[in-house]
C-alpha cells in the first residue's frame, strides 16, 4: 500500500491542511519535522506515537527533524492546558533538553534511522528582537482569529482563569519555527497532535505569505483506549521513556498488561511491525499465551531501552511470576525497590519480622484480617511457593536475597523487598 495509505490504516492521520498532502507524502523526499518542548524531564509514551510515525516516513525516503523546543517552552502551548503553566528557568530547559535528545536518538538508532537532524529553536527565538518579531511575524495574524482558537476560547471562558499574553503568543512562536525550517532546511511539512491543528495551519499560512510556497499540516487523532480514556495514563501519573522515571521493568508490564480490545490499535500506532505480521496476530488476541502483549511489550521496550535490557525484564518476568525470585537479576530487583511497578509491594527491614496476616491486608492482597485468616485457613496463601499457616509470622532474615513473592491464589501476588 502507498506510505499515506498505511499512515490511515494504523490511524496516524486526523486531519491534513490540504488533500494534496497524500500525493507528497507518496512521492517520498519531504522534509518535515515535529516539535517536543522540554518542559518536563522526560518525553512520555504520547510523544513515543509521533516518534514512531517519524521513523516509518524516514525509512519511507522523507527527511525527518526532531525539534527541540529549548526557545517556545519558557513560554508554554496554552493548546490542552487549563491554566497558565509555571514558568522554568532556562537551565531547567536546556538540561530537560539534552535528556529528551537522548531518547529521541536512542529510539532511531533502535529503528536503525542515522539521517536525521536535530534542530533546536532556541536558535533564533532567543535571539529575536522584539519590534522584529512584531513587524516580521506578528502583522501577519488576526487577532479576531487567535481569539476563536479552542485553546484560548477555553481559557477565556473559565472563570477566574484566562490567559496571559505570554501563552497567547505561543501561536507565533510555533509558526515562525515553520518558516524558519522552511528557509533553513526546505521543510514543508509539520506533524503533531491533534490539539496542535490550529498553530499548525498558522505555521503553514505564515510561510505561505512570506515565502509564497505551500506548506503543509497534518495531525494525528488522540490515542484512547477501549474505554474511551487517555492512553498512556494510569493511576500513578504518565509512563515515561526515562527509566529513572519509569523503570524498565515497569515500562515491559505496562505494555504486557494492556488490554485485549486494544491490542490491535497498539501494534498499528507503537510497531514497526508490517501489515502482513500484525494480521498474523490478529488472531491470537485474546488467547492465553498472551503472545499479542508479548509482542507488544518486547517490540517497544527494546525500542526505547534497548535489546539486552528487553531481555532481562522478560526473564526476570517469568521469574517473578513462576520463578525462584531469588533469581531475579540484581538490576531488577532494584527497580522493584526503587520505583512503583505496579505489583503490591511492601518494604521491610532485614531484621524485622511481622504477621504475615498484617501483610496481607498491608499489601492489599486481602480486604481485612479476617479475610486473611481465612484465606490462610484455605492454604490459599504461600510465600515463595511455602503454604503459610495460622500465626505465622515471617521476616526477610530467611530469605537469602531479601526478596520474597507472596502468592493468594494463583493470580494474584505481591513482593516483599529489603
Amino acid at each position: 500500500m502507498s506510505v499515506f495509505t498505511e499512515m490511515e490504516w494504523r490511524g496516524e492521520i486526523h486531519q491534513v491542511t490540504s488533500p494534496d498532502l497524500a500525493e507528497k507524502i507518496n512521492q517520498g523526499g519531504l522534509t518535515l519535522y515535529v516539535g517536543y518542548d522540554p518542559t518536563g524531564a522526560s518525553l512520555h509514551i504520547g510523544h513515543l506515537a509521533t516518534l514512531i510515525t517519524l521513523v516509518r516516513l524516514q525509512l519511507a525516503g522523507h527527511r525527518v527533524i526532531p525539534l527541540i523546543g529549548d526557545g517556545t517552552a519558557p513560554i508554554g502551548d496554552p493548546s490542552g492546558k487549563s491554566a497558565e503553566r509555571n514558568l522554568q528557568s532556562i537551565e531547567a530547559i536546556d538540561q530537560n533538553a539534552l535528556s529528551i535528545k537522548s531518547q529521541i536518538a536512542a529510539i532511531f538508532k533502535a529503528a536503525g534511522v542515522s539521517n536525521f537532524k536535530f534542530e533546536h529553536n532556541a536558535k533564533w527565538l532567543r535571539s529575536i528582537l522584539l519590534f522584529e518579531f512584531l513587524r516580521d511575524t506578528g502583522k501577519h495574524f488576526s487577532v479576531n482569529a487567535m481569539m476563536q482558537k479552542d485553546s484560548v476560547k477555553q481559557r477565556l471562558e473559565r472563570e477566574g482563569v484566562g490567559i496571559s499574553f505570554t501563552e497567547f503568543s505561543y501561536a507565533l512562536l510555533q509558526a515562525r519555527d515553520f518558516l524558519e525550517l522552511y528557509q533553513r532546511e526546505g521543510c514543508v511539512l509539520q506533524l503533531g497532535g491533534s490539539d496542535q491543528m490550529g498553530n499548525i495551519v498558522g505555521g503553514v499560512d505564515l510561510i505561505r505569505r512570506i515565502a509564497g510556497v505551500q506548506a503543509f499540516g497534518a495531525t494525528s487523532p488522540l490515542i484512547l483506549d477501549s474505554n474511551g480514556q487517555k492512553f498512556g495514563k494510569t493511576e500513578k501519573g504518565a509512563v515515561f521513556l526515562d527509566r529513572k522515571m519509569t523503570s524498565v521493568f515497569a515500562f515491559y508490564q505496562f505494555w504486557i498488561n494492556v488490554s485485549d480490545a486494544d491490542c490491535l490499535m497498539l501494534l498499528k500506532r507503537f510497531t514497526l511491525l508490517p501489515r502482513a505480521e500484525i494480521a498474523a496476530l490478529e488472531p491470537e488476541i485474546g488467547q492465553p499465551t498472551r503472545l499479542v502483549q508479548k509482542t507488544l511489550a518486547r517490540s517497544i521496550t527494546t525500542m526505547v531501552h534497548g535489546a539486552a535490557d528487553c531481555e532481562r525484564v522478560i526473564a526476570d518476568s517469568e521469574i517473578l511470576f513462576y520463578g525462584k525470585v531469588a533469581e531475579i537479576s540484581a538490576a531488577t530487583r532494584a527497580e522493584l525497590l526503587e520505583s512503583d511497578t505496579g505489583i503490591p509491594t511492601l518494604i521491610m527491614d532485614r531484621s524485622e519480622s511481622r504477621s504475615v496476616v498484617d501483610m496481607l491486608v498491608e499489601m492489599g492482597l486481602c480486604e481485612s484480617k479476617g479475610d486473611a485468616r481465612r484465606q490462610i485457613a484455605q492454604k490459599a496463601i504461600r510465600i515463595n511457593d511455602e503454604v503459610v499457616v495460622e500465626g505465622q509470622v515471617f521476616g526477610l532474615a530467611e530469605t537469602d536475597h531479601s526478596i520474597a513473592r507472596v502468592s493468594r491464589g494463583k493470580k494474584n501476588f505481591g513482593l516483599i523487598l529489603g
